[in-house]
Parts: C-alpha cells; sequence; structure tokens
C-alpha cells in the first residue's frame, strides 16, 4: 500500500551564538520524511536537539538552512503573517505543559483556535465537545483547567490541538510531566485518535512505551539521524 509523504525535511541546520561568542551546532544536517496518518517518534538523549527539530519543522523556529515542506508549502518562504495563519490551520502542537488558559473551561480552551480561525462560535464549541468525548471527558466539558487532574489537563490540550483539524501534530515530551498512569492512557490516545480521525503525530520523547507504539521511530544523536533514517520499533511479542 502506498504512504503519502505529508512533511518532508531537507539538510535541516541550526545553530545558537554561545555565551563566549562562539556558535554552537544543533542540528547537523537532518533530514526526514513524516508518513501521513502514522505515529512518527523522535528519540534521542538530552541535548541531542530534538526539541529544536520540532519547533523547526513545526515553523515554531527557523533553520540557518535547508527547507521543511509540509503538504507542498515550504514554510520558510512563508512572511510570518502567512506562516502563522498556515501554523494555525494545518499545524497542531501539544507541549509538555499543557498551557491551557485558566479562566475558560476545557470546551472554551478547545473552541477557541477554531474561533481564532473564524469558525463561528457555535461550530467552533460543536467541534470542541466531540474532541472532548473522543478523547474521555465528556463529563468534564464545563470544568476549568484548575478543577482537571494533570492527565485530564492534558488530554484537553490534546483535544485543542485537533480542534481546526490539522494535517500533522507535533509534541514536545507530551507525557513528561505524568505519572505512569496517565502517560499509559496518553500514549494509547495517539493511537487512537490515528485510527478513528487519521491524524498524524510527529512526537519527540524519551519514554520507551511510546516508542513502542511509533509506526516509525527516528533516533538523533549529535544533532543528526542516526544509522538508518527510519527505524521500525516495536515491542518483543
Amino acid at each position: 500500500m502506498d504512504t503519502k509523504i505529508i512533511l518532508e525535511a531537507t539538510d535541516i541546520h541550526k545553530s545558537f551564538r554561545w555565551r563566549d561568542d562562539r556558535n554552537l551546532e544543533i542540528l547537523k544536517g537532518v533530514s526526514l520524511q513524516i508518513n501521513a496518518g502514522k505515529v512518527s517518534v523522535i528519540i534521542g538523549a538530552s541535548g541531542a536537539g530534538k526539541s529544536t527539530l520540532l519547533h523547526i519543522l513545526s515553523g515554531l523556529d527557523n533553520a540557518d538552512k535547508g527547507s521543511v515542506v509540509l503538504k507542498g508549502t515550504d514554510l520558510f518562504k512563508l512572511p510570518d503573517e502567512k506562516l502563522s495563519k498556515f501554523r494555525n490551520r494545518h499545524i497542531g502542537f501539544i507541549f509538555q505543559f499543557h498551557h491551557l488558559l485558566p479562566e475558560f473551561t476545557a470546551l472554551e480552551n478547545v473552541a477557541i483556535p477554531s474561533m481564532i480561525a473564524g469558525e463561528p462560535k457555535s461550530i467552533a464549541l460543536k467541534r470542541a465537545e466531540e474532541l472532548l468525548v473522543l478523547v474521555g471527558l465528556k463529563e468534564r466539558l464545563h470544568h476549568k483547567p484548575a478543577e482537571l487532574s494533570g492527565g485530564e489537563q492534558q488530554r484537553v490540550a490534546v483535544a485543542r490541538a485537533l480542534s481546526n483539524k490539522p494535517d500533522i501534530i507535533f509534541a514536545d515530551e507530551p507525557t513528561g510531566n505524568l505519572d505512569s498512569a496517565n502517560s499509559e492512557i496518553m500514549h494509547h490516545l495517539f493511537v487512537d485518535l490515528k485510527e478513528k480521525l487519521g491524524a498524524t503525530f510527529l512526537i519527540v520523547t524519551h519514554n520507551p512505551h511510546l516508542v513502542d507504539l511509533g509506526d516509525s521511530v527516528f533516533e538523533m544523536k549529535d544533532g543528526q539521524i542516526s544509522g538508518s533514517e527510519e527505524l521500525i520499533v516495536k515491542s518483543e511479542e
């Protein structure tokens, strides 16, 4: 069966200016392809450049060199205003910390991105309710973040990332702030959403259990994709 490539990164380089005015090279020519409707995972030790790469692939940061093409659009060629609109319409992001707005309910938090994109409030709220039910929070629609557990807050963040029906969802250590039980729920939620919605996920993680659930696994070492470009990692039967 043919697999559609939704995102392609080519020869990504990124450096930061260090305290003594030296350049610290973080990414050293990273290239990879992400398949649509799959859970792809980036693993690697701290300092390998995983989060930096994720921020560049999602348009949150610029590369010094290279290209990132998402559904035929080169992100680096878009002016800032068009890039912001493109991200809102085509990209979802889940951070380690949920970043929910404390004064709004779960339902309102999930609806906000759609309303920013110009969706009528009634439609945005209906979509938000459907997503919250899908992530198992039917009884928490009108609760504010402070009234939710850590795992519930992160599931609201997942629903929010899906609110505009993005082409790809990026997740940076999405279970890093959760206990093992809630991490397990989150891991299987990603797979469930992939199967039910056809969602595409690219996840940076240290968690070996999430690696086991990935369709594709990329290992980063010293700012590069290590070994073969795509490593398929599965649990031992």
